[in-house]
This record gives C-alpha cells, structure tokens and sequence, in this order.
C-alpha cells in the first residue's frame, strides 16, 4: 500500500491524500508537481526514477488506511534534474 506522503521534499508544500498535484516514482519518494515537472523534469533525484502521478486513494479507504504523517524534506532543496 503507498504510504500517500504528506509533503514535497523539494519545496515542502503540502500534498494531502486527495492531492491530484502529488507525483511519485517507484520508491513512494514524493513532490509537488510543480517541482517534479519544472525544476526536476520528471526525474527523481534520489533514485533516478520516473516521477509519475501519485493515485488518490478513496475517501473511504482512508480511515482503515491512512496516509503517512511523516514529513520528508531535502535538506538541500533540490537541484534541477535532466531532461528525459
């Protein structure tokens, strides 16, 4: 099951489970699309994975399952990624 982060670990905006702006790559590592997109190029920085949109588990599904409250932040912010 995907831990549904609360966070963006370039930015740190917050990404709640209904976030349709979080993205993710294979390791659940998470970023605000803005920063996956513009600053990253759809690269994740600690694996070198494809950053994809993170699904939105059902509102239903939440209470028996729910998110994440570990916040995860780069200390050093993140540095612009390569183009694909």
């Amino acid at each position: 099951m995907l831990q549904l982060r609360p966070n963006c670990e370039c930015c740190d905006r917050d990404l709640p489970p209904d976030s349709r702006d979080a993205m993710i790559c294979s390791f659940e590592c998470t970023f605000c699309a803005d920063c996956a997109v513009g600053t990253l190029s759809g690269i994740c920085p600690n694996c070198s994975g494809e950053l994809v949109r993170r699904p939105v588990r059902p509102a239903a599904k939440l209470q028996g399952n729910p998110p994440s409250s570990q916040r995860v932040l780069k200390a050093e912010g993140c540095a612009p990624g390569k183009a694909a």
